[in-house]
């Protein structure tokens, strides 16, 4: 018992250094004003019409950005499910490669393809085609979205589809289920604990990202996150910074607390 104890040590240090004090860091300076007094007013600052814009904005996207990478992933999980075990974890490889890269790299190379004079609209502009003005728009910044997160939701729901027992599916069809029937009725019942974990992965980074909306959004499109930053860089004001911090917590408890409720290592159950 001592053993054990002992070997958690390591793991309590840095939970208590790097998460537990942060976060009480930032609850001290949600909480209180220069002055050092307690007060609700960071906290209120969210209810300012261009907080309240960038906090919808940020929302919104994030909600596009999920539901494409959803509709984008779900099938591609689906095929590296059925596939033969070399096949997959070769497609998986090229597939994560991009992930062993830096983000803000990632994120700077789509920036260079889709400016003005880059890359994508040099070769438009060489086959005589109308050229792709997206760069500093919300459509590059759910563009960016998809391909920096799109893994985040491959990877749980594949991880699910491999785990389901191939007889319950072929029962179905035994049973007279046609393909779509099957799927509806087994298949993606059981794969939600992977589905409601790569919502998660992909909704949560997408409503705190800032990078990706001053890189491809040009600083033109404010979401929370870049209100958050602001507020900590540029005005150097921890208090309001913090106060929209702990605000924007609520949807990641809330996240957290899907996944507690629906995230189970054996899978969902058929209804």
């Amino acid at each position: 018992m001592k053993n054990k104890r002992l070997l958690a040590g390591p793991y309590l240090f840095w939970s208590v250094s790097f998460v537990v004090i942060p976060l009480l860091v930032i609850v001290y300076y949600a909480f209180t004003s220069d002055e050092g007094a307690f007060t609700f007013s960071n906290l209120a600052q969210i209810t300012t019409p261009e907080n309240l814009k960038a906090l919808g904005m940020s929302i919104l996207l994030s909600f596009l950005s999920t539901a494409i990478c959803l509709i984008l992933a779900y099938p591609l999980a689906m095929i590296l499910s059925q596939n033969q075990v070399s096949q997959t974890s070769f497609i998986v490889l090229i597939f994560i490669l991009p992930m062993w890269m830096n983000f803000l790299l990632r994120t700077l190379a789509w920036q260079t393809l889709l400016e003005k004079n880059g890359v994508i609209n040099s070769i438009l502009s060489f086959l005589h085609l109308p050229a792709l003005e997206i760069i500093n728009t919300p459509y590059a910044i759910i563009l960016g979205m998809v391909y920096n997160f799109l893994p985040f939701m491959v990877l749980p729901i594949y991880n699910v589809l491999i785990k389901i027992d191939r007889n319950v599916i072929n029962a179905a069809r035994d049973l007279g289920a046609n393909p779509v029937q099957t799927f509806c009725k087994v298949t993606f019942p059981l794969s939600i604990p992977g589905v409601i974990s790569g919502i998660t992965m992909v909704f949560v980074p997408a409503l705190t990202t800032f990078v990706i909306s001053d890189l491809l959004g040009g600083g033109k499109i404010l979401l929370i996150g870049n209100v958050i930053e602001q507020s900590f860089k540029q005005n150097s004001n921890w208090h309001v910074g913090s106060g929209l911090s702990l605000v924007l917590m609520v949807f990641i408890i809330a996240s957290m607390a899907l996944v507690a409720k629906y995230d189970k290592e054996e899978g969902g159950s058929a209804f």
